[in-house]
C-alpha cells in the first residue's frame, strides 16, 4: 500500500512517499480503508522530534482519520466490517497518511452521516481538544461568561459552537481576517486583538479564560486580572506554563487532548443534528503531503487541511 513515512526526525524532507506492506489487525483491532487523514500541527512537532511522544520509526503521521472498515482483529464484536468510522490514532502508533491504518477497535465511532466521510476526518481531536478544555477541564456551565483568546483557529470555532450549545455567553478575539468567521460560529463579542487592548475591551470579568494562542508568557499573565475570583484559566499551549492566581482560587490547567470515545461518539451527533459545522479548508492528495508540512514549517497553513490517499 502508499503511505508516507519519515524514518529520522527532522525537517519536511524526511517524509518520504512510497510503498510499504499492508497491516493486518491483531486481536481488538480493526483495519481502515482510509477515506481522509488530517493534519494537526502536531504531527509537525512529532516529526521534528520536538513533541515527546515516544514514536517507533520509521512512522506514519495522521492521528486523525476517517475510512471504512475493511478487517478485524479477534475478540471485535463493537463495530463490523464495511462500517464507516471515524478515529483519533494512538500518537505514538502509526496513523492514518496511508491507504489502510490499523485503530484499536475502542478508538473508532461511527462516522457522521451528513457529510463526506473523508471530511470526517477533520472532527477528532481538534473537537474533542475544545470539549476537554472547556467542560472536562474547564468545568464551564450554562449561563457564565467564556472568554477564548485565539478564536480564528479550528479548535477556537468549535470551542464557540459548543459554548453557545451549552448556554454560554462568549467573548472572542480574532484577527480581522478570521472575524467573519468566528461571527458566523456564534461568538457574543468579537475584539479584534490588532487594534484593540484586551484587558480594557472586555466588558466584565469571566468564569473561564481558554487561550488557544502563543501568547508572550508575560501578556498570559496579565490577562489572569480578566477572570472572577473562583474561576479557570485553560490553554492548549503545552510549551509555556498556564498561570493562574492562588490568591483568589483562580485555577490553571494546561490541556494536552486525550482518546474520549464516548465523547467522540456525542461529537459525531451534534454534527448530525446540525447542531455543529465541521471545518475543512483544503483537501490534497497523500503525494502532496511533504510539501503541506513545508507550509507548516514556515507557518503559512491556516485553518483545517485533509489528505486524500487516492
Amino acid at each position: 500500500m502508499k503511505a508516507v513515512q519519515f524514518y529520522e526526525v527532522g525537517g519536511p524532507e524526511v517524509l518520504q512517499y512510497g510503498e510499504i506492506e499492508q497491516p493486518t489487525p491483531a486481536a481488538g483491532q480493526v483495519r481502515v480503508r482510509v477515506a481522509a487523514s488530517a493534519f494537526s500541527a502536531a504531527d509537525n512537532s512529532m516529526r521534528e522530534g520536538f513533541l515527546p511522544i515516544p514514536v517507533v520509526l520509521p512512522h506514519v503521521p495522521g492521528y486523525d482519520v476517517s475510512g471504512t472498515i475493511d478487517a478485524l482483529g479477534a475478540g471485535v464484536e463493537s463495530v463490523a466490517v464495511g462500517d464507516n468510522v471515524i478515529a483519533f490514532l494512538p500518537m505514538e502508533r502509526d496513523g492514518g497518511a496511508a491507504e489502510y491504518v490499523i485503530a484499536p477497535a475502542e478508538a473508532v465511532v461511527v462516522a457522521p452521516a451528513s457529510i463526506p466521510l473523508a471530511d470526517a476526518a477533520a472532527l477528532p481531536s481538534v473537537a474533542l481538544t475544545a470539549w476537554q478544555a472547556l467542560f472536562d477541564d474547564g468545568g464551564l456551565q450554562a449561563g457564565q461568561r467564556l472568554l477564548i483568546v485565539g478564536a480564528g483557529g479550528v479548535v477556537g470555532k468549535y470551542a464557540i459552537q459548543l459554548a453557545k450549545r451549552a448556554g454560554v455567553h462568549v467573548v472572542a478575539t480574532a484577527s480581522p481576517r478570521s472575524m467573519d468567521a468566528v461571527r458566523a460560529a456564534g461568538a457574543d463579542q468579537i475584539i479584534d486583538h490588532t487594534a484593540a487592548d484586551l484587558l480594557s475591551a472586555v466588558d466584565g470579568q469571566v468564569d473561564l479564560l481558554l487561550n488557544l494562542a502563543p501568547i508572550e508568557p508575560e501578556r498570559f499573565v496579565e490577562l489572569v486580572a480578566l477572570v472572577r475570583d473562583g474561576g479557570t484559566v485553560v490553554s492548549t499551549t503545552a510549551f509555556m506554563a498556564t498561570p493562574g492566581d492562588e490568591s483568589r482560587g483562580v485555577r490553571a490547567v494546561t490541556v494536552f487532548v486525550q482518546p474520549n470515545r464516548e465523547r467522540l461518539a456525542e461529537l459525531v451527533s451534534l454534527v448530525d443534528q446540525g447542531k455543529l459545522t465541521v471545518e475543512v479548508t483544503r483537501r490534497i492528495p497523500l503525494t502532496e503531503l511533504q510539501a503541506l508540512h513545508a507550509e507548516a514549517s514556515e507557518g503559512r497553513v491556516s485553518g483545517k487541511v485533509i489528505i486524500l490517499p487516492a
